[in-house]
């Protein structure tokens, strides 16, 4: 909790001085990607499957269970009503979602950009190091980081790619009627798997970025969807509430020490946090691979700021729909239903349910294609010593090898043990993020010198 804090505070300070005009690649670098390719590659790598699989489902468990009031609650004041317990499930989801994970995948991505696009380095973490350790990097330490951050990744990846299967499964049980077995499970990956062979076989241009245009636009047409057939106007009220209540809270939340909270503290800040981190080495090298030619205050900016707030607007739409959903009596039983049939259940209480729950399947199957391909493209890249042009054959086997870890992981021990395996990863990673903070620092402070 308190590296999270640390790598927020960098990334703002950093954003807001003299450094924050360095030009990613030099001054005369430009942008190879649009803002919207750029920003939806940002965000349909980051969070994608996570936020859809979390979207409904966090704040109805907040609402309904330990964020009600009492001393339960990790914001000031008891939760005695509806409307005080929709604020301290709504600030609380906020919080797992919206500025320090993003943060977390800034300092990395800005990292590893600043030392190959300035620097010539390999786009690897080890060279984000060189201004600590100098040549050592080029030993076994900097390969003992490249195989923690390796392993990181695979379980973070694994976990997004568990929580997706997951889900997928659990609405095509919800619409067809197909049972949700290890058989099922692993006919969905598997056919997800040649998708995604597709995909990372056309690379970025041709895979990737098309993939996550197409996703903004689904995820956009259903969060529409979802805020004109729900109370609208309720809505983007809680809008403009949510981000008032969550900056409110911010200190509370973010506080490491002395809290009262533990089930909400340990089972969700702290797996969410460590899940982040694991995920940092991934989601940075990638935003470092499409962000040359934007300065250090842009690429923040797009990497923390922007999906901060689209990803407030998704939870504010789904959560406070369910939420209101409850009140209202909850008929269709979305309080009592499984995690990963939360949203289903949602959406079967709207119009057109069929159709609506189709489109949600397609969105996280879309998710879960960009996720693994970005994934696999990144592991590939870290193992080779920073190169991308390595043979479709090597890129195949990390695809299947994160994808086999997943289901193995999912079928032994579903949820907890993809949570597990994240955090595992995610101490030591964290303390090595910290380290990044000052390798970058040294580096910026060389590139604003030489100016």
């Amino acid at each position: 909790m308190s590296t999270g804090n640390l790598l927020l505070i960098f990334c703002v300070v950093v954003a807001v001085s003299p450094l924050g005009r360095i030009r990613l690649g030099g001054k005369d670098a430009r942008p190879d990607y649009s803002r919207l390719s750029w920003f939806s590659m940002l965000f349909g790598a980051g969070m994608g499957i996570g936020l859809v699989f979390y979207g409904v489902s966090e704040p109805v468990s907040h609402f309904t269970t330990s964020m009600a009031g009492g001393a339960a609650a990790p914001l000031s004041g008891a939760a005695d009503d509806a409307a005080g317990a929709r604020d301290l499930a709504m600030a609380a989801t906020i919080f797992d979602w919206a500025l320090h994970p993003w943060a977390m995948f800034a300092v990395t991505g800005l990292a590893l950009a600043v030392f190959a696009y300035d620097f010539g380095m390999p786009l690897s973490m080890r060279s984000a190091f060189y201004p600590i350790f100098g040549k050592a990097v080029w030993g076994r330490l900097g390969d003992g980081i490249e195989v923690l951050a390796v392993f990181a990744t695979i379980f973070g990846l694994a976990t997004s790619l568990g929580l997706g299967a997951q889900q997928a499964m659990a609405g095509i049980t919800f619409l067809y009627q197909i049972s949700s077995s290890p058989a099922s499970i692993l006919g969905l990956i598997a056919i997800m798997a040649g998708i995604t062979f597709l995909s990372v076989r056309g690379g970025i241009d041709r895979g990737i970025r098309i993939l996550s245009e197409l996703n903004m636009l689904v995820a956009l047409g259903l969060l529409i969807f979802v805020l004109v057939t729900g109370p609208m106007r309720e809505l983007l009220a809680d809008l403009v509430r949510n981000i008032w209540v969550y900056l409110q809270n911010l200190p509370a939340l973010a506080n490491p020490v002395g809290r009262e909270d533990t089930g909400f503290y340990r089972d969700w800040s702290v797996y969410y946090w460590a899940w982040w981190i694991s995920w940092a080495p991934f989601v940075g090298m990638f935003m470092a691979r499409i962000s040359l030619g934007r300065t250090v205050r842009e690429f923040i900016a797009g990497a923390m700021i922007a999906p901060s707030l689209l990803g407030i607007l998704w939870l504010t739409i789904f959560g406070d729909a369910s939420i209101a959903h409850i009140v209202a009596g909850d008929s269709a039983g979305l309080a009592k239903a499984t995690l990963d049939q939360q949203l289903f259940v949602l959406l079967g209480a709207l119009p057109w349910p069929q159709f609506t729950s189709f489109i949600a399947i397609c969105l996280i199957l879309i998710f879960f294609v960009t996720g693994w391909d970005s994934g696999t493209l990144v592991i590939d890249t870290m193992t080779s010593g920073g190169r991308t042009d390595t043979p479709l054959r090597q890129k195949a086997f990390w695809l299947f090898a994160v994808g086999g870890i997943g289901v193995m992981l999912l079928l032994t021990g579903g949820l907890t043990s993809l949570q597990a395996g994240s955090i595992a990863t995610g101490l030591p990673l964290g303390l090595v993020l910290l380290l990044m903070c000052w390798g970058t620092l040294k580096g910026l402070l060389a590139l604003h010198k030489a100016i």
